[in-house]
């Protein structure tokens, strides 16, 4: 009994440690990804409103508010189409991420809140 409490602890243990280490969205990692894919020829979409976008956005991206987004998919491409995603604080992206895998796009990441771009 005892072998299988240390083995259930163990696992559990271990299994928490790669959730944590895992990076998330806004992480140092994440941003490096994602210049990484945009330099590689994804295309970034920021799901801001149009006043954040106004207020500044980053170079190169295109503004299609999550809002609106289900409604013009068409101007993103084909569902084949690489994109990177990104919002304020990670909230907005994080929808419009389900939202566009959900509508087919099969290579949609998420680098969270744009102060995560390197």
């Amino acid at each position: 009994m005892k072998v299988v409490l240390v083995i259930t602890v163990a696992t559990f243990v271990g299994l928490l440690f790669l959730a944590c280490a895992r990076p998330r969205p806004g992480d140092a990692a994440v941003g490096a990804e994602a210049r990484r894919r945009v330099e590689a020829g994804a295309t970034l979409v920021d799901v801001r409103t149009p006043e954040e976008y106004a207020a500044g956005h980053l170079p190169g991206a295109v503004n299609i508010p999550v809002g609106e987004l289900a409604r013009r998919l068409g101007e993103l491409g084909s569902p084949g189409t690489p994109l990177v995603v990104y919002c304020r604080s990670g909230a907005r992206s994080g929808r419009a991420e389900r939202l566009l895998k959900a509508q087919g796009f099969q290579d949609v990441f998420n680098l969270g809140p744009m102060s995560a771009w390197p």
